[in-house]
Formats: C-alpha cells, structure tokens, sequence
C-alpha cells in the first residue's frame, strides 16, 4: 500500500510540473510543441540519472526509486500528448512537422536516458 501511495503523489506531482510547463511553452511556439518536447526529454534523462543512481549506489532507498521513476517521472513524461500532437500535425497536412517532432522526440529522449545513465557514474 505504501507504494501504490508513493506512486499516486509522485505521480500527481509530476503531472502538475508538466501541465504548467507544457500550458507556459506549447502556445509561444506555433509549429511546435516545446513544453511536451521538453518534458519528454528531461524526463527521460531524468529516469536514465535516478536508475543508474539506484543500481549503482545505496543513496536512493527503493521506494524513493519507486517515487522518482515510477511516480514522479511517470507522471511528467507524456506518451499521449506526443502521440496527440503527432496526430495533429498530420491532420493539418504538416508531414514535415511530424516526421521532425517525432524523430527529434524519439532520438533525444533515448539519448537522454543513456546521457542520464553516463552521468549518475560521477555521483
């Protein structure tokens, strides 16, 4: 029960950091969605950090693990809402658009879990 409630708040807060952001930087760019692109980016470097921090050290108990990945990564990163705008791109014949948001996402966000990874080594 414990972590099921560690996972509702890390959860509940993460989704809260990615609505603002994604609500402050998605209208200011007109042909792209920043704040989701970043969310997923960070997120993702984020979870590559806090993983190879827990498999390497004692530092991150597993339920701070389970709180930080699971729940606070979990709700700040967004597969829907990339996969939402994908589609809106498309809808608006914006083929380009698309192929280079869902790329960029993609690319970024697995080099951004491994760049994570490379960095939790120096803590």
């Amino acid at each position: 029960m414990k972590q099921l409630l560690l996972v509702f708040l890390g959860g509940g807060f993460g989704s809260l950091l990615r609505f603002w952001i994604s609500k402050t930087l998605n209208p200011t760019f007109t042909n792209f969605y920043l704040g989701t692109f970043l969310v997923n980016s960070v997120g993702c470097l984020l979870i590559g950090f806090i993983l190879g921090i827990s498999m390497r050290t004692t530092f991150l108990s597993e339920n701070q693990t389970l709180l930080l990945t699971a729940g606070f990564c979990g709700g700040f990163t967004t597969f829907s809402t990339f996969a939402m705008e994908g589609h809106l791109f498309l809808k608006d014949s914006n083929v380009l658009h698309f192929a280079l948001y869902t790329f960029c996402s993609i690319a970024l966000g697995v080099l951004a879990v491994a760049l994570g990874l490379w960095a939790s080594k120096f803590v």
